[in-house]
């Protein structure tokens, strides 16, 4: 069995078999979010899919009955879809040439014998032009970029749990800042950028305590009773490309656990799960499938322990 307060390097789906039953208060993680980080090359969707439906249906049996199991993630912004039409938008704003698809089509009456070429010196502007205004090339991604739109993913988590004996008990919500690196088509659409994750709360049917001792009045007030929980991103992804804040981490297991219970996170990446449940005197599982990063988080647990409160400094 795994012991407590130790990281593992390896994949979850085989290491979870190797936890105690009924033995974690909380498991709080953040899967990838299928965005094509260099940790997802090569995995397809449906292949992401699998996996979490095998993650999720393997915390039944470890979990406590009352215990919790808490998922952020975000809904997928770009999802490749063949079936998608390419044609996003129309931007004025973008074009270089006064020329409009409504002049061409009027000069196309008017010489109806003219090809591209005559059309384009007949309207003083490039033939590209006469292209892009009837054919609609003005497409996010590329000429030939498979076409994206939003699609969520609570749905598919909330089923997988059901399916495994959890139920969805609630959700709150994770406001960020903007992430405007990772929403570039926002010069180009009329989509919005994104400022929010969503943190899915699961629940093993059995007794849980509401210890209101976990938080001061104060804390219970501000975020523990709050379905919006405001908590800046981290500042700078230079250790690893997906961190969340450990303030996020921290909270949620103040909020559902107590002091010495045991907190999973088998997608440990950089260790955020672990510092935060040491800060907050529990215990933790992590898992890592990447060596590097099972590396980084020791060394972030080590100097946690000897420097105490470097977590939050």
């Amino acid at each position: 069995m795994l012991a407590p307060n130790k990281i593992y390097c390896g994949d979850s789906r085989e290491l979870l078999k190797q936890i105690e039953p009924d033995s974690l208060a909380l498991s709080f993680w953040s899967p990838p979010y299928f965005l094509g980080k260099d940790y997802e090359q090569g995995v397809t969707y449906q292949q992401w899919q699998d996996m979490l439906k095998e993650i999720i249906t393997l915390h039944y049996n470890i979990l406590k009955p009352g215990g919790f199991m808490v998922i952020n993630i975000a809904d997928i912004l770009a999802f490749q879809d063949e079936k998608m039409p390419r044609i996003q938008a129309d931007n004025p704003s973008n074009k270089k040439c006064a020329v409009t698809r409504q002049m061409v089509l009027e000069a196309k009456q008017l010489h109806p014998e003219y090809n591209r070429d005559q059309l384009a010196a007949f309207l003083h502007c490039s033939e590209q032009t006469i292209d892009r205004r009837l054919n609609g090339n003005n497409i996010r991604g590329g000429k030939h970029a498979v076409g994206t739109h939003v699609k969520l993913v609570g749905g598919q988590l909330e089923e997988y749990a059901y399916e495994a004996g959890l139920y969805l008990y609630d959700k709150r919500i994770w406001m960020k800042d903007p992430a405007w690196a990772n929403s570039k088509w926002t010069t180009s659409t009329l989509k919005a950028v994104s400022e929010t994750e969503d943190l899915y709360v699961f629940w093993k049917p059995g007794t849980y305590t509401v210890n209101r001792d976990r938080l001061t009045p104060e804390e219970w007030k501000e975020w523990g009773l709050r379905q919006v929980w405001n908590i800046p991103s981290v500042r700078a992804n230079d250790i690893h490309q997906a961190m969340f804040p450990i303030e996020l981490a921290f909270r949620v297991i103040r909020l559902y656990t107590d002091e010495g219970d045991v907190i999973l996170d088998p997608f440990l990446g950089s260790g955020t799960t672990a510092l935060a449940a040491i800060e907050a005197k529990r215990q933790y599982i992590g898992i890592e499938l990447m060596p590097q990063y099972a590396e980084l988080a020791k060394r972030r647990v080590a100097e946690m322990e000897n420097t105490p409160k470097l977590a939050f400094a």
